[in-house]
């Protein structure tokens, strides 16, 4: 049953609309968008779908086709952070987010479902948070522009949900379009689409979802952006993205401790990868990035240190398998790995990852291509 039918069904009536916002895998540049640094993300072809109404009497009714459970209902002027730790404090924390910068959300109806696979680090949530910021701007006609909703959207997961995270998830998931990746400059939140057309070189990124999520990683973000930002307060600059490359180990050689230290260096060396992967593509030598890729998940691993024995597993059984290149991504401690492969190799490689993963007594990895798609969307 699609979302219009569902949504009928419980709410007796036909929606206004229906609209869809994509989950995203990052291709390069991990934990540098709260650094204010080069993030490189693209939309994946699974969405997060919302059939939605406006109401004028202050209700927020909320129900989702994935999740046992009644429809919930909350009062719009009621909302308050950190109070609700359901799936629903995603769509109700935009519209916490919407009304706490002034727009007139009276209410609404909305029935959600969804493709993207939750717990891999494929950004379930900022997709839920998009499409509902989307419709309600379409719907109450607030006139916001796409990175003016993914802010308010990264807003209500910081504020209202309580994750620190950065603005990228929400910006793939608003401003991706199909066939680019997204080079995403976190400080003014530019944007540019670089032309990502994979199979024309004879190429597949592929998604190797690990089907793990350790709980190490509830704190350990939290944790590694406190970390950034006092390398960033010792170096006597606003955010890392301000430390050169070239200054880099001048840099290290001015912190004191060991933990910061690891972090500053992985940071100012994924924004400088950021930097190469462009410079490769624009210049149509695709394959290159491959190495860089690979680089990215040793500083992950080795620096920031928020891989997993699972994602190393990917990474070296993709390698060793004659894949170009690949890197875990997201935020670690489980989820999903990148592989940069040919395509007349993805089944060689896809077999040696699903054979290491049996071999090591891990459940079977899901693996499927990564096509670069389009950001959210009004679909009816």
């Amino acid at each position: 049953m699609g979302v219009r039918e569902g949504f009928e069904g419980l709410y007796g009536a036909a929606p206004e609309g229906v609209w869809a916002a994509p989950g995203r895998v990052n291709l390069i540049g991990e934990y540098t968008d709260f650094n204010e640094g080069f993030v490189m993300p693209l939309a994946l072809p699974h969405t997060a779908v919302a059939a939605v109404s406006r109401r004028t009497d202050g209700v927020l009714r909320l129900h989702s086709a994935d999740i046992e459970g009644p429809v919930v209902e909350l009062r719009v002027d009621e909302l308050e952070p950190l109070t609700n730790t359901s799936w629903a404090a995603y769509p109700a924390g935009v519209v916490w987010a919407l009304r706490s910068a002034g727009h007139p959300v009276t209410g609404a109806d909305i029935h959600l479902a969804s493709t993207v696979p939750t717990g891999a680090g494929l950004s379930s949530s900022a997709a839920l948070e998009v499409v509902t910021a989307l419709a309600l701007n379409d719907l109450y006609e607030l006139g916001l522009t796409r990175p003016e909703l993914a802010r308010l959207a990264q807003r209500a997961e910081n504020e209202f949900v309580g994750v620190p995270c950065g603005v990228m998830d929400q910006t793939a998931s608003a401003c991706c379009t199909k066939g680019h990746v997204l080079h995403l400059d976190c400080r003014d939140l530019s944007i540019r689409q670089v032309p990502f057309d994979l199979p024309a070189h004879g190429l597949e990124l592929l998604v190797v979802d690990s089907r793990v999520k350790h709980a190490l990683g509830d704190g350990a973000y939290a944790e590694r952006r406190a970390g950034c930002e006092e390398g960033a307060r010792q170096l006597g600059v606003s955010h890392l993205r301000d430390v050169a490359y070239e200054e880099l180990d001048s840099a290290l050689s001015r912190l004191p401790d060991e933990r910061v230290r690891r972090y500053v260096r992985h940071v100012v060396s994924d924004d400088h990868r950021v930097e190469r992967v462009i410079a490769l593509l624009d210049a149509g030598d695709v394959r290159a990035i491959g190495p860089i890729l690979t680089d990215g998940h040793v500083s992950l691993r080795d620096d920031l240190r928020i891989s997993c024995p699972e994602l190393d597993l990917v990474v070296g059984a993709a390698n060793a398998a004659g894949a170009l290149g690949a890197r875990m991504t997201g935020g670690g401690f489980g989820g999903s790995a990148v592989v940069l492969v040919e395509s007349a190799d993805v089944d060689t490689v896809t077999k040696a990852v699903t054979e290491a993963f049996a071999a090591a007594g891990h459940t079977a990895p899901r693996v499927f291509p990564a096509v670069p798609s389009e950001g959210a969307r009004r679909l009816s």
